[in-house]
């Protein structure tokens, strides 16, 4: 997670009017990482992430997290990035990480300074940048409140969340319910991002913590949202999942073998990857043949860029890389910006039309 993104792959810009849009790209909250110093929860919480990051991620994060501050801070710094890469909008998410520990007061005071924070940094540029909070999803009722105070209140286009609510409340859990039937009547979208794995020491070499966790974490998560009916109850959530989406659309032809073949498995109507391609996902998959067969695997209009700025498992420049895949202008223009107003609602300077017909 430290240091600056990987380099870029040649190609030309892709021309056209539909704006570029990176719905994966994060702001660091100052103030939210002050309310939670001194927490026990926090720093219980900080010893198992160290346990599976191992001590060489560990004194490799410290020594480049420098380097990525001024990036996660500075409107200046993100402008000229989003400049250089094509990116005509951004979508900008908290920095990732768990506070499932905090209780209720805590939890509402996070999340109030959070989301107030991200929609203050985002209306210093109204025409560039789009707002997406958080809620605290372990207490579920007050995420409800959270969720509609951030879309009616302070025009957030959605939420971020992670793989689970908390360790024993998965994002299919009952609790949740009325969070979800929220969601989908405010029309929000609803990101999840992982932060690490439950893997726990077994990813403590290499940056398996991210490498292997994180896409291992979205995969679980998208699967017990699928597996569950959620998506059939409420057929228009709006679920992105970041980085492509993890393991899950490289490998959802086994779980409809698993609905077909066992009648535990078989707990919705829709196979497996009908489902999936209810939710979107970004274009963070890094070569060109791996984004093909995403976007045969999802559809063209699930499929959105995402650079997971300014992060070094992201990439500088996902317009380049969607034009190097070959894909047709319809494609292009869908994956470019028009599934993004699909999924946040209409962009700066543009009508609803551009998301109906993208």
């Amino acid at each position: 997670m430290s240091g600056p993104a990987s380099g870029p792959v040649s190609g030309p810009a892709v021309s056209g009017t539909v704006p570029a849009v990176d719905v994966h790209a994060h702001v660091a909250v100052a103030a939210a990482e002050a309310l939670i110093a001194g927490e026990p929860g926090y720093a219980q919480q900080q010893r198992a992430d160290a346990a599976t990051l191992g001590e060489a991620s560990i004194a490799y994060n410290r020594a480049h997290f420098g380097s990525v501050l001024p990036r996660l801070l500075d409107l200046d710094v993100r402008l000229a990035a989003m400049d250089k890469g094509g990116v005509d909008i951004q979508a900008v998410s908290p920095m990732p990480g768990s506070y499932a520990w905090a209780g209720t007061a805590l939890a509402d005071r996070i999340v109030t300074v959070t989301n107030e924070a991200v929609a203050a940094f985002c209306a210093r540029q109204p025409d560039r940048l789009l707002p997406v909070g958080t809620v605290t999803l372990h207490h579920p009722d007050l995420a409800v409140e959270q969720l509609r105070h951030a879309v009616t209140a302070l025009g957030l286009r959605g939420v971020q969340v992670s793989t689970a609510a908390a360790p024993g409340m998965e994002l299919d859990d009952p609790r949740l319910a009325e969070f979800w039937a929220a969601a989908e009547d405010l029309g929000a979208a609803v990101l999840i991002h992982p932060w690490g794995c439950t893997l726990g020491p077994r990813l403590n070499a290499y940056y398996l913590f991210n490498s292997v966790g994180n896409p291992v974490e979205t995969a679980l998560a998208l699967s017990r949202v699928i597996f569950s009916g959620l998506l059939e109850r409420h057929p228009g959530l709006k679920i992105w999942s970041a980085h492509g989406g993890g393991y899950l659309p490289s490998y959802i032809v086994r779980a409809d073998h698993a609905w077909s073949a066992r009648e535990d498995a078989r707990a919705t109507a829709k196979r497996p990857s009908e489902l999936l391609r209810q939710t979107f996902v970004d274009s963070l998959v890094y070569t060109p043949e791996q984004l093909r067969h995403l976007v045969a695997v999802m559809g063209t209009g699930q499929v959105t860029l995402g650079s997971d700025y300014p992060f070094d498992m992201g990439v500088e420049d996902p317009v380049d890389r969607l034009t190097a895949a070959g894909f047709d202008d319809a494609t292009v223009a869908a994956i470019r910006g028009g599934n993004a107003a699909r999924l946040l609602g209409p962009l700066p300077g543009q009508d609803t039309s551009l998301g109906a017909s993208a």
